[in-house]
Parts: C-alpha cells; sequence; structure tokens
C-alpha cells in the first residue's frame, strides 16, 4: 500500500493528488493521469460504478475542478464581459453554464459560475483549462473593480450523484445550518451550510445526467465528509465512482468535454451550444464579434451516432457517408458501448449535410465500415 504525499503537492512537477488520495488509496482504487492529477478511475469495476449512479448513487472525487472566485463592485459586469452568457442577472445562489471564449470566438473553457454574494461569484473551470481561465480572467479584469483568485488549492469538491443523492445528502451526519432545505433546491441552485463547523456550498449540479448534488468545502475537512457520505450511503447502495464512468455517464447524457468535444477553434454554435452565447446582451463580450459572425456554413457539426451490436467507435475514429465513400466527412469525439442502452453510441463532428437525424453514416473501426445512425442528443434522459 502506498502512502500519499501532502494534499496539493506535486513532487515530481507532473503529478497532483487530491486530499482524498489516501481514502482512494485504501479503497482499492485505480489511478490514472486527468490534467496531472492522479485521479481514481475505478474501484471495482466500470460497469458496476456507471449503474450505480443510474439506480442509486455513485460518490465521486472532483477536487481536481479549478475554482476561481471573482469579487468586487463591477463582478457581474465584468463577468458579463469575460464570459458569453449575461451572469450579471443571475439570482444569488443560481448557478449557470457559461463559456469562456477567445477573440475567435472559440472555447477556452466551458464553466459553471455562482453567484454566492450580490458582487462575488464562484467561477468552476475544468481542471486542465485552471491556469487557461484564470490568466483569462485576470487579463480581462483590467478595467474593472474586481479581484480574480484562484482558490483551486484550497477547496475539495465531492459529487453524489443518482436517485438515491438527494436521501443521501441529507441524511448525512454533521450538515447542519442550511440556507436552503435540499428537497427545495432547485436545479442548478445551491445553498449554503455547515459541516462539523466548516464552511460548505452545496449545489444541485452534476455531470452525469442524474440528479445530485456537488459539495465545496476546505481540503482539510473532504476526507471527513467523505466518509460521512459513506456512511449514510450504505443504506441506500451508494458505491465510489471513478472517472471512467463518470465518463460514459456523461456520455449518455450528450454532455460534452473540453478537449473531445470542445476546444479552442470550435465555434460553440458547432456543438449545439450557440444559446450560450448570449448576443442580446447589451455589453460587449470577448469574442462577440467572431461569434456574430459565425463559422463557416460547411463548418462541422456535433451530432449523435447510435449503432446496433457490440462494436463501438472511440474518439478518433473516421466516419464516412457511405460503405465506401473514399475521404471521411466526420469524426468520432466520444464514443463507448453504452452500459445504459446497451449498444453503442458516439458524439462526432460531421458535415452539416449530414447532421440530420435519422442519417445514416458508417464508423471505420479498426478497418471495417459499420454503419450507424444519427440520433438526437442526449441518448439518455432520466424519469423525474
Amino acid at each position: 500500500m502506498t502512502s500519499a504525499p501532502e494534499p496539493g503537492t506535486n513532487p515530481s512537477n507532473t503529478e497532483r493528488y487530491s486530499p482524498l488520495h489516501q481514502t482512494h488509496v485504501d479503497a482499492g482504487a485505480s489511478f490514472t493521469d486527468f490534467a496531472g492529477w492522479q485521479m481514481p478511475v475505478r474501484y471495482s469495476s466500470d460497469l458496476a460504478e456507471h449503474h450505480a449512479v443510474r439506480t442509486a448513487a455513485g460518490l465521486f472525487d472532483l477536487s481536481h475542478m479549478a475554482e476561481i472566485v471573482v469579487s468586487g463592485p463591477d463582478a457581474g459586469a465584468f463577468l458579463d464581459y469575460a464570459l458569453a452568457g449575461k451572469i450579471s442577472t443571475i439570482d444569488l445562489w443560481q448557478a449557470k453554464y457559461s463559456l469562456l471564449l477567445n477573440e475567435a470566438g472559440g472555447i477556452i473553457d466551458d464553466l459553471v459560475v455562482y453567484r454566492l454574494r450580490e458582487s462575488e461569484f464562484l467561477v468552476v473551470a475544468n481542471a486542465g483549462n485552471r491556469f487557461a481561465a484564470a490568466d483569462a480572467l485576470t487579463n480581462r479584469a483590467a478595467r474593472f473593480d474586481v479581484t480574480v483568485d484562484d482558490q483551486s488549492d484550497d477547496y475539495a469538491l465531492i459529487a453524489v450523484q443518482g436517485p438515491a443523492a438527494r436521501a443521501i445528502a441529507q441524511a448525512t451526519s454533521g450538515i447542519t445550518d442550511l440556507g436552503s432545505p435540499l428537497d427545495e433546491l432547485k436545479y442548478y441552485r445551491a445553498t449554503d451550510a455547515v459541516f462539523n463547523g466548516v464552511p460548505l456550498l452545496i449545489a444541485r449540479t452534476g455531470y452525469t445526467g442524474e440528479d445530485g448534488f456537488e459539495l465545496y468545502l476546505g481540503t482539510d475537512a473532504a476526507t471527513a465528509l467523505w466518509n460521512a457520505l459513506t456512511t449514510a450511503g450504505a443504506a441506500h447502495d451508494l458505491v465510489p465512482a471513478g472517472l471512467a464512468s463518470r465518463d460514459t455517464l456523461r456520455l449518455e447524457a450528450g454532455m460534452p468535454l473540453y478537449g473531445h468535444e470542445l476546444n479552442a477553434t470550435l465555434f460553440p454554435a458547432q456543438a449545439g451550444l450557440g444559446r450560450v452565447v448570449n448576443l442580446a446582451k447589451e455589453t460587449d463580450f470577448i469574442g462577440r464579434a467572431a461569434s456574430e459572425e459565425g463559422p463557416r456554413a460547411d463548418a462541422r457539426v456535433l451530432v449523435g451516432l447510435s449503432g446496433e451490436g457490440k462494436r463501438a467507435g472511440r474518439a478518433g475514429y473516421q466516419v464516412f457517408h457511405s460503405a465506401d465513400a473514399p475521404e471521411p466527412e466526420g469524426e468520432i469525439t466520444s464514443g463507448a458501448l453504452s452500459p445504459t442502452l446497451g449498444h453503442p453510441i458516439a458524439m462526432a463532428y460531421v458535415a452539416p449535410a449530414l447532421a440530420q437525424p435519422g442519417t445514416g453514416l458508417f464508423v471505420d473501426i479498426r478497418g471495417t465500415r459499420v454503419p450507424v445512425t444519427v440520433v438526437p442528443l442526449p441518448f439518455y434522459k432520466r424519469q423525474k
């Protein structure tokens, strides 16, 4: 058994460790590198963890995510300028999905913004884009009365996801002083709370397609909270879940992953995220001019692909419009044999002429052209 380094340390200059690392080691987790972090990829099996989230609940360590606090009198106006959405009008304790664009209209990162106070917002960015996001926000803040503070090293983030998530969170010992009862908390809303005397932010958000909560608190209290959630979840078949199941869950839910469906050269409209770019807001924002012009008419667009059998296309596999077409007209960005649906699914960028649902296409899987059909996203929607 190996011991965990100190939380937040980077002894090899390439690896970072969650404050929960020793807990994962003790649980027998297998690890993978994710944006320089050693994170649990699985504890038992990918399928078991995936099905647990769909039928009961899974517990995820997301402490590699980046947390950037924006505060000051101009915080709302600044975020309207820095991001593609209109942030200044969201309610206190509301969350909003938004995009950080470059001048060319490409996506630097997709992120979630929480309004914690009238003039204070929490911006949650992807782990691999922490420094790009923090730098972009800092550079854009020059003419605003705001402070941009990268507090990522101070936060742990734990998510409980699945049909039993609310019951587990409500039964967790040590969580008190909630600003809003969890059964009244709406989707994409948050509340303040306390866990064993430590400030806690509970958000009804997630990345699995299921109901669930994401819990933010200081790193020193992370292990105690993980253990308390585990104890409360024992009666609800809660299991720890790794990044492998998280990936198939988000794929079924049609949720994009930066570096796969999103990158700095793609317009949001190509990824089906045109609605996130608020061209109606009065203020200018970085990337506005390029967004108004939009992508070229022949730019590839993101679609869902559904197949039969068990052979699944993977990221990088080429998509063709016929079984004998000489040149590809698309490429898979994410693909898997869906654990919930039982057949292959994928997201892919294809030529606009091939994007209509019902269109038959072919994926080259190791030299064999396998038929697939264009379908609307998401592949899976939970029953509410």
